[in-house]
């Protein structure tokens, strides 16, 4: 291996890294804000890679009807809920038309956008903005629909609903795309020099992109008031709740965010490579190999686990192409033995 191999290699493995950063920063904001273990974060990658590509095809993106659909549940859902409640039922003639905006006039509106423009004539930051504008209110809806009722459940429970949400987004991925991968056009076409190496101005745009978000997200935890309460509920949630912190609230917030990275991941690796209905699930689960480095609470060595399996991947392709998967995630049995060597148990909270 010479050095312009290795820096190719580096290169590609710090791209594929600040991915898995991304995708390992939701899966520990989810887990410590809900004690959701996010399995369906794959599925947000592989839908916001899809949907953009579907709009570049020309063809409306199945997605916007996914969100009607799931706009129609949730509201359904929210009314039930409201109207067995006494206290809750006085409250929602002044809290009705909110939800009808959140839950059935932006999707409606989002569904319409999709069937009466040309999708493929537009720039590619509108393209973008659209598929961000499908799939992150997926989010919150799933977590209304899906993960609320169970808030106060056990985290096995927890991780039973969200295998089954899993499921049910591969089926939906699978009618909604076919089982054809799809991958969208570049972002730009420009090479630099480095020494005696390219450097690919996508990957520049992905790690620019990652480590400004990575940036706006810390500002936004210590600077905002919504972030620090997302902060105090991953950091104690029975305390959150006693000071007034909306736990569903926090919840949903989540999700969104969640929800909100998945896309972007998605949007940001399909002009690399191929992307179909299950891909995503693959590529999250490398991202939560980079959240264990962290015990699902750190983001700072979650973010450090990612770049060493991004590079981990990379060389392990050069190498043994063939088993590059396999080393990817034998790599977390020594992290795993040196977790449960070195934390102390800690009873589950209520």
């Amino acid at each position: 291996m010479d050095a312009s191999i290795m820096t190719v290699l580096i290169q590609d493995g710090i791209t594929t890294g600040a991915i898995y950063a991304l995708l390992s920063l939701a899966l520990v904001l989810v887990f410590s804000v809900t004690r959701v273990i996010f399995l369906p974060q794959g599925e947000f990658v592989a839908f916001g890679a899809l949907t953009l590509a579907a709009m570049q095809a020309g063809q409306a993106p199945l997605t916007a009807l996914l969100l009607v659909a799931l706009g129609l549940v949730a509201l359904a859902v929210e009314l039930i809920d409201n109207l067995r409640v006494a206290e809750r039922r006085t409250r929602l003639p002044a809290r009705l038309p909110l939800l009808l905006g959140k839950y059935l006039v932006f999707p409606l509106a989002v569904y319409a956008l999709t069937r009466t423009v040309a999708l493929q004539d537009l720039p590619m930051l509108a393209q973008i903005g659209l598929t961000l504008a499908i799939v992150v209110p997926m989010g919150p809806m799933i977590y209304r629909v899906a993960y609320q009722p169970l808030a106060h459940a056990s985290i096995l429970v927890l991780l039973i609903a969200s295998l089954g949400v899993h499921l049910a987004m591969v089926g939906l991925g699978l009618f909604m795309f076919g089982p054809e991968g799809s991958n969208t056009k570049p972002f730009t076409d420009l090479q630099f020099n480095l020494g005696e190496s390219m450097v690919s101005g996508q990957s520049v745009i992905v790690v620019v992109t990652v480590a400004a978000l990575i940036t706006a997200i810390y500002f936004y935890f210590g600077r905002t008031l919504s972030g620090k309460a997302l902060r105090a509920t991953a950091v104690n949630r029975l305390g959150a709740r006693l000071v007034g912190v909306g736990i569903n609230q926090a919840g949903k917030l989540s999700f969104t965010m969640a929800a909100g990275i998945g896309a972007l991941c998605g949007i940001l690796i399909a002009p690399f490579t191929i992307v179909n209905y299950e891909s995503g699930f693959l590529i999250a689960l490398k991202g939560f190999v980079a959240a264990i480095f962290g015990g699902l609470a750190s983001y700072p060595i979650a973010a450090l686990g990612a770049l060493s399996v991004g590079l981990v991947e990379s060389f392990s392709s050069f190498w043994a192409s063939s088993f590059k998967e396999l080393i990817v995630f034998t790599v977390i049995i020594p992290v795993l033995l040196w977790r449960s060597l070195t934390s102390n148990h800690v009873d589950e909270e209520a």
